[in-house]
C-alpha cells in the first residue's frame, strides 16, 4: 500500500495550492479518502473527507469556503484545492484512507507535504 502526497510548497497568503496523492495497493475507487494537516507543536487535524464516488464531500468549519477535495478514480488520485491560504494553515497535509468517511479512524497514510504560508 502507498499514498504519495505532492504539490506542497511555499506560498504568501491569499495563494493557492493544488496537492496530489497518488494511491496504490488497495482498492482506491472502493475507499473513502480523507486529507489530515499537523502543524508544528500541534495535534493531527482533520481537513476534508469524500466518499468513494467524490459525491459527498465534507470540510472543518476551518476551511470550508476555501479548500475543495475531489477524486479521480481513473487515476487513483485525490485532490485537495486550497484557496484564499491562511499563515494558519501551515502544516504538514497528510492524505489517508479513512474508515468512517469522516475524521477517521484511517488505516493507510502517506508521507505527507509540508505547505508553509507567509509573507
Amino acid at each position: 500500500v502507498q499514498l504519495v502526497e505532492s504539490g506542497g510548497g511555499m506560498v504568501q497568503p491569499g495563494g493557492s495550492l493544488r496537492l496530489s496523492c497518488a494511491a496504490s495497493g488497495f482498492t482506491f475507487s472502493g475507499s473513502d479518502m480523507s486529507w489530515v494537516r499537523q502543524a508544528p507543536g500541534k495535534g493531527p487535524e482533520w481537513v476534508s473527507s469524500l466518499d468513494t464516488g467524490g459525491g459527498s464531500t465534507y470540510y472543518a468549519d476551518s476551511v470550508k469556503g476555501r479548500f475543495t477535495i475531489s477524486r479521480d478514480n481513473a487515476k487513483n488520485t485525490l485532490y485537495l484545492q486550497m484557496n484564499s491560504l491562511k499563515p494558519e494553515d501551515t502544516a504538514l497535509y497528510y492524505c489517508a484512507r479513512d474508515q468512517a468517511l469522516v475524521a477517521g479512524p484511517y488505516d493507510y497514510w502517506g508521507q505527507g507535504t509540508q505547505v508553509t504560508v507567509s509573507s
